[in-house]
């Protein structure tokens, strides 16, 4: 081995094209933006008190093996309040996202699990329980 194959082989190794991960699925994809969704809904609901039309849209909270999340959807966009808001108008394009996707691109890939509309209205909290401390 002379004396710069070991830099030269470092180099090699440390310049490699990094492994491409897989695309993601539809059902992945379904999922991510479901969460995002929620998450955009409650952090608009939290930093736009400003905005009085807010208290007035729809419950966002997504579930997509919930059969009832496709009407869901459609509430959520075909709702009047805050038309000229940019953050809702901007929330309402990644719904329309959504549905278009699990309504067209995705539908063979969905399994629904539930058709309970109240749970999409009010979702169970989730909680964590912890083990009990052991005494020794």
């Amino acid at each position: 081995m002379t004396p710069w194959s070991l830099p030269l082989l470092l180099l090699l190794l440390a310049g490699a094209p990094a492994v491409q991960p897989a695309p993601p699925t539809c059902y992945s994809r379904m999922l991510t933006l479901s969460r995002e969704i929620t998450g955009d809904f409650q952090s608009l609901q939290a930093t736009e008190p400003s905005e009085p039309c807010v208290r007035y849209l729809p419950r966002l909270y997504l579930d997509i093996h919930n059969y009832c999340v496709l009407a869901k959807l459609r509430d959520f966009v075909a709702s009047p309040h805050c038309w000229k808001v940019a953050e809702v108008d901007t929330l309402k394009d990644k719904v329309r996202k959504l549905y278009l996707i699990m309504n067209s691109f995705c539908r063979r890939d969905l399994v629904f699990l539930s058709d309970d509309c109240n749970a999409l209205e009010y979702p169970i909290p989730v909680t964590t329980i912890l083990p009990p401390v052991r005494q020794h």
